[in-house]
């Protein structure tokens, strides 16, 4: 365990705890996005921003921002942040241990009577995990200039629109182009690193040196439902058949492309719906959306033209229609920043952390915010790499780790930047 850390170690796990008990009792650990329980642990947040001296708002995009005034407010912001929305029985850490780690910062800083130059702000994203309007990270993209009206107008099984459900949780849909941020001069997150890497070879901290790109895409087959009994198979038009097909050219296409080996690639049919979903009923509608991630937008474009082609030749021989092959989304790969990556490894250095260089294959609000500002990422260690699941699990001493270098690269450049500037 490290021992000089210059932070409250005790002090950041309490709230990563806290947070994480605002679950659904029957699924821990669930905070879904614009949920009762959500909107319960932003609540939770502004208490604990509002006792760290912090000024707290949310922005036209829903995003919760705790604001430590600089000395110079004209040299901008360094932002710190990550978000507290889970995937279903998601985990503790993902997200949560990031949001933790920016108020913990602006709390050492007070504790040791620093006054940075620079605003530093701790920001909460709406909704980076996929939300039931089918989308993910809603807030950096409203930060960042990225949610269309095509966006806004997403509903979920209930029918609201995502531009109601925004205006619901504090947003103003309306008025989006006030959430777009010029100020930032640099956003750092931390993230529990979702893989094994630093885990197996007992390193502190990696060094995220790009992000993935994700490119999710709906596929819907229209068939005819009819009686499973009396239907002849020679005459079905069973939607299931064209989406089961395709589901398997998902799999053998992502294996192709992933093994040259040089670049990242992989994909997953991580939703799949029948209607009518009886037993004693042919299908007659399919849908299903595949989510593929890639650092090479070449490959994505080859898997893409493949899953065109097959899935319309799953349709003809299952002889029901391809109704839809449409983009729900597309977030190109992106490189974190250099001089940010710089900084957090010089920052792991001074604590006397061994760290890594690594690729990020999940996707992060930090992606987003690159298209506005320089950002970087650090990862710590979390168990067997079990991310999204109960069984998530970061140690204390890797999360007070990982966010006291991110400490020493925020100190680093509050000067830095400002003699840049």
């Amino acid at each position: 365990m490290k021992t000089n850390l210059p932070l409250d170690a005790d002090r950041l796990w309490a709230d990563v705890m806290a947070l994480a008990e605002i679950t659904d009792p029957q699924r821990p650990y669930t905070r879904r996005s614009f949920t009762a329980l959500f909107l319960e642990g932003r609540e939770w947040l502004v208490q604990r921003f509002n006792e760290a001296g912090l000024t707290t708002r949310i922005d036209t995009a829903g995003n919760l921002i705790g604001r430590m005034e600089g000395r110079n407010p004209a040299l901008g912001v360094i932002a710190i942040g990550s978000h507290s929305d889970t995937v279903p029985s998601g985990g503790r850490f993902d997200g949560i241990a990031g949001v933790a780690t920016g108020l913990e910062i602006v709390r050492a800083l007070r504790d040791s009577g620093v006054q940075p130059e620079h605003t530093i702000e701790v920001i909460d994203f709406l909704a980076e995990e996929p939300s039931e309007y089918g989308l993910s990270c809603v807030g950096s993209r409203g930060m960042t200039g990225s949610l269309d009206d095509k966006m806004l107008a997403l509903t979920e099984p209930g029918g609201e629109t995502l531009r109601d459900a925004l205006r619901r949780v504090g947003g103003d849909p309306d008025r989006l182009e006030l959430a777009k941020r010029d100020d930032i001069r640099a956003f750092l997150e931390l993230h529990i690193e979702q893989g094994i890497v630093l885990e197996s070879q007992s390193l502190d901290v990696g060094i995220v040196s790009s992000i993935v790109g994700i490119r999710r895409i709906e596929v819907i087959f229209q068939g005819e439902a009819d009686h499973a009994g009396t239907t002849p198979m020679a005459l079905r038009h069973d939607a299931l058949v064209a989406a089961a097909a395709t589901v398997s050219s998902v799999r053998r296409a992502a294996e192709q492309l992933a093994a040259g080996g040089a670049d990242y690639f992989v994909a997953t049919v991580g939703i799949l719906s029948v209607d009518p979903s009886a037993s004693n009923i042919v299908p007659g509608r399919c849908r299903l959306v595949i989510d593929a991630r890639t650092t090479q937008p070449a490959l994505t474009q080859r898997f893409v033209e493949i899953i065109d082609r097959e899935s319309t030749a799953h349709a003809m021989a299952a002889r029901v229609t391809r109704a839809t092959f449409a983009t729900l989304s597309d977030g190109p790969p992106v490189a974190c920043d250099p001089a940010l990556r710089t900084a957090l490894r010089e920052g792991a250095h001074d604590l006397g952390l061994s760290e890594i260089d690594l690729p990020s294959g999940a996707g992060h609000d930090a992606a987003f915010m690159s298209r506005i500002c320089p950002s970087a990422m650090i990862f710590v260690p979390c168990r067997a790499g079990k991310s999204h699941a109960p069984e998530e699990w970061a140690d204390r001493e890797a999360i007070a780790a990982g966010a006291a270098a991110i400490y020493q690269a925020v100190k680093a450049l509050d000067q830095s930047l400002g003699r840049n500037g």
